[in-house]
């Protein structure tokens, strides 16, 4: 019989599930599909994140996300000011536009704390939500509760996808152990809360129930 010209694969040190923390020679199985690979001080005994496994730059993406999502709200919203009659709103509006500017700074504050340059991501959901405002005005009337109505709708809508977005990256950067960056963010979470109650608020007391 002809011998084999394959090598034997070395016996694993042990039969656990997983290497233990001494284990310094960690390595990605030839059959492990995953581009995760752990790293050699990899600690898969105890329940916490390992930045190895991605999270650190998903947390960077995300905030490259936001920094291109506020950078794009500081051009949109003084279109959305500009296009409502009601002075409530158009306030509001103008106020956020403010709090919008901080909130571009704090996001330049956490790249300096990451130890990066300032970079922005297109952030197409962004891109979408601005342009269904752009959508409202441009199929209503100047002066109409339709038209304040609706660019408050719109309003809300970005007011929703920013606080999801704040509230994921809070979560990830607590269990990154970024206590300053999750204190950071937090403040501009609130608000984006505070804006969006205010934009409910107009709409129930300055247009719905007027309508009655």
């Amino acid at each position: 019989m002809a011998k084999s010209n394959s090598k034997k694969r070395p016996a694993p040190e042990s039969n656990t599930a997983f290497p233990k923390k001494e284990n310094k020679s960690m390595v990605p199985a030839k059959d492990n599909h995953s581009k995760i690979k752990p790293t050699k001080d990899a600690d898969m005994d105890v329940m916490e994140l390992d930045p190895s496994d991605g999270l650190i730059k998903l947390f960077t993406d995300g905030i490259k996300d936001l920094y291109w999502a506020e950078n794009h709200l500081i051009k949109a919203l003084p279109k959305m000011a500009k296009a409502t009659s009601l002075k409530k709103l158009q306030q509001a509006i103008l106020d956020h536009l403010d709090q919008t500017k901080k909130h571009v700074e704090r996001l330049e504050q956490v790249f300096e704390i990451l130890g990066r340059d300032p970079q922005a991501c297109k952030c197409d959901a962004m891109e979408g939500l601005t342009k269904e405002g752009e959508g409202v005005i441009e199929t209503t009337d100047m002066d109409t509760p339709a038209r304040d109505l609706g660019i408050i709708m719109a309003s809300q809508k970005v007011e929703h996808y920013e606080m999801a977005a704040y509230m994921g990256l809070i979560e990830l950067s607590d269990s990154l152990g970024y206590e300053e960056i999750s204190a950071i963010l937090n403040e501009t979470l609130t608000e984006e809360e505070d804006s969006d109650a205010l934009l409910a608020d107009i709409a129930a007391s300055e247009i719905l129930q007027k309508q009655d």
